[in-house]
């Protein structure tokens, strides 16, 4: 059985037409119905009802499906587990960071400590709060770096993943200009005319610390417009008009510069934020103890 036909099959189940799944898997038509079929073969029923209005999963494809997914993630989740323990048998260092902060701070920063130390080889994973959490929690990296706020807590124990602050950020919300210069969106919106957000997905770490301080606002007058894990996407919506975001000063600091973006409110709605490195003590290697020890002393 090919890995590929588990694949396909759950690119169809969500696409639910073949062109449109063969385009998202990037293999053509034709090539892309005999993998099905392939699969139905191996399996030894029909996984999708094929009609003029595409394909529909049967109940054998229905039974398949979450089996489908869970299998996926089990393969992805033991191949990056055996990478872990390969990378702390040969003296790699593994870090979890999220989108942001992989775009903005963490090329600097690791630079800077590159020029002080010999790290060795580096596997710099980007993604959501959400997965770089699960990477921590399954001791599958050594290090992860994020953002923090102090009134909205981390989901780690600090007796097992301890941390240090190594830098400084702050969200600010920002809007595309009007011709005067002026924000297009302006804080803090009124009830007649809420104010069209672009805000965070629900697996982003800004996200949590946003939402968390909206809650506490009994002024900011919004109404959800668009939603993303990545702060580089809102940081285009917001360039084109779309509506105001809350973004890292870090990333959008060049928009602001040259005019592209404006403050879309006073300094009061601003949110100060922390990038922290946090460490899994339940994955270890000589680089990692050596970079702590490093972080720790200043």
């Amino acid at each position: 059985m090919d890995l590929d036909w588990l694949k396909d099959f759950l690119a169809l189940a969500e696409q639910k037409t073949f062109s449109r799944a063969a385009d998202a898997r990037n293999v053509t038509q034709p090539a892309f119905s005999r993998r099905i079929r392939a699969l139905e073969d191996w399996i030894g029923t029909p996984l999708f009802v094929r009609g003029a209005q595409g394909a529909v999963l049967t109940e054998a494809g229905l039974h398949l499906q979450p089996q489908a997914v869970e299998m996926m993630r089990a393969l992805d989740r033991a191949r990056r587990e055996t990478q872990a323990i390969g990378e702390r048998d040969t003296g790699a260092l593994s870090v979890a960071a999220t989108h942001a902060l992989s775009f903005t701070f963490f090329p600097a920063w690791i630079r800077g400590l590159m020029r002080v130390e010999a790290l060795g080889a580096l596997n710099l994973i980007s993604d959501s709060m959400e997965a770089c959490e699960q990477m921590m929690l399954g001791g599958e990296v050594h290090f992860l770096l994020c953002h923090c706020h102090a009134r909205v807590p981390m989901r780690f124990e600090a007796d097992r993943f301890p941390s240090v602050t190594i830098g400084e950020d702050v969200l600010v919300p920002v809007s595309a200009p009007d011709e005067d210069g002026q924000p297009l969106w302006s804080l803090p919106g009124t009830r007649d005319r809420p104010l069209p957000h672009l805000g965070y997905a629900q697996a982003s770490g800004l996200g949590r610390i946003l939402a968390a301080q909206i809650s506490e606002s009994g002024e900011l007058r919004l109404e959800a417009g668009f939603t993303s894990r990545l702060a580089a996407t809102l940081l285009t919506m917001a360039r084109e008009g779309h509506g105001l975001a809350w973004l890292p000063r870090t990333l959008a600091e060049e928009d602001l510069g040259r005019g592209r973006l404006v403050r879309a409110g006073p300094a009061r709605f601003d949110i100060p934020i922390e990038i922290r490195l946090f460490r899994s003590l339940d994955c270890r290697n000589h680089v990692a103890d050596t970079l702590w020890g490093r972080l720790e002393d200043g």
